[in-house]
């Protein structure tokens, strides 16, 4: 099931790397960046969440928040956060809940993995309706970051 634009955003319930639960719902009222992404320490993923992290001052400006979201465990997603000095909040989808109601699993990834989180950008506006869908097929592509901008000036 693919995420359309213009309706609800499904809400989650995952833990951050304080060991937080974090669920979209309570984040109403903002607009929230939901940034999916196959796996830490993996270079086209460094590269898009170190750009996120050195544009953060963007995207409160225009009123979001991002939050990244992938597979690997809380504990995993805190030694990276801190190797990055990622400046946001990563949450662990250890069960692919949040990653099968977006619709951005993989089958098949790379050396046999199953079940990773594709790249993929949501933007869900302050009512909770999703404002822009991106789901990458290919793991070394990034989001449209442009198109995510123009989307909140929009929302501003």
């Amino acid at each position: 099931m693919s995420i359309e634009v213009n309706k609800p955003a499904p809400d989650f319930k995952l833990f951050n790397t304080a060991k937080k639960e974090v669920t979209l719902s309570e984040n109403k009222g903002k607009n929230v960046l939901l940034l999916f992404f196959p796996l830490a320490f993996t270079g086209t993923c460094t590269a898009e969440l170190c750009s996120v992290r050195d544009n953060l001052d963007m995207y409160s400006s225009l009123n979001a928040l991002v939050l990244g979201i992938s597979i690997d465990s809380l504990f995993v997603l805190g030694k990276y956060k801190e190797e990055q000095k990622l400046n946001f909040d990563l949450l662990s989808d250890f069960n692919k809940t949040a990653s099968e109601a977006y619709g951005c699993l993989y089958d098949d990834f790379i050396f046999g993995m199953k079940g990773v989180s594709k790249r993929s950008a949501f933007l869900v506006d302050k009512n909770g309706m999703v404002q822009y869908s991106e789901v990458l097929e290919k793991a070394t592509d990034l989001p449209n970051f442009e198109a995510i901008k123009a989307c909140l000036e929009k929302l501003k």
